[in-house]
C-alpha cells in the first residue's frame, strides 16, 4: 500500500463502497476500457488524478472530495461530516468552535 493519502483513501473509500474499479471509473466518466487500469494506477499511487475526475470519484463514492487529502483521523471526521445533513453541521461546528475555545482559554 503506498502513503500517498488520495490513493490510500480511493481504496478505502472504494472498497467500502463495494465497487469494482471498472464500474467506478466509468461512473466518474473514464473511458470503459480505460477505468479499470486508470482506477487501478490512482489506488497504487502510480498517477494521481487531477481534481475534476477526483471530485467526480468523490460523487460516486459520496464522499466529500476533500476526504481523499486528510491524514486518518481527518479522513474519518471529514467522511462522517459528510454524511450530516446542514442543521447537523451547523451543530457540529458550533461544538467544535466551544472545545476550541476551551482549549484556547486553558492555555
Amino acid at each position: 500500500m503506498t502513503d500517498i493519502p488520495i490513493a490510500k483513501r480511493l481504496k478505502e473509500a472504494r472498497l467500502a463502497a463495494n465497487i469494482s474499479q471498472k464500474k467506478l471509473g466509468i461512473a466518474a466518466g473514464i473511458d470503459q476500457f480505460a477505468a479499470s487500469a486508470r482506477m487501478n494506477q490512482y489506488e497504487r499511487g502510480k498517477h494521481i488524478p487531477d481534481y475534476s475526475t477526483l471530485k467526480r470519484v468523490a460523487a460516486v463514492l459520496k464522499v466529500p472530495v476533500t476526504y481523499f487529502y486528510a491524514d486518518d483521523e481527518l479522513a474519518t471526521i471529514i467522511k462522517l461530516y459528510g454524511k450530516l445533513n446542514t442543521a447537523d453541521k451547523i451543530k457540529l461546528l458550533q461544538t467544535v468552535k466551544k472545545i476550541a475555545n476551551n482549549i484556547q482559554l486553558s492555555c
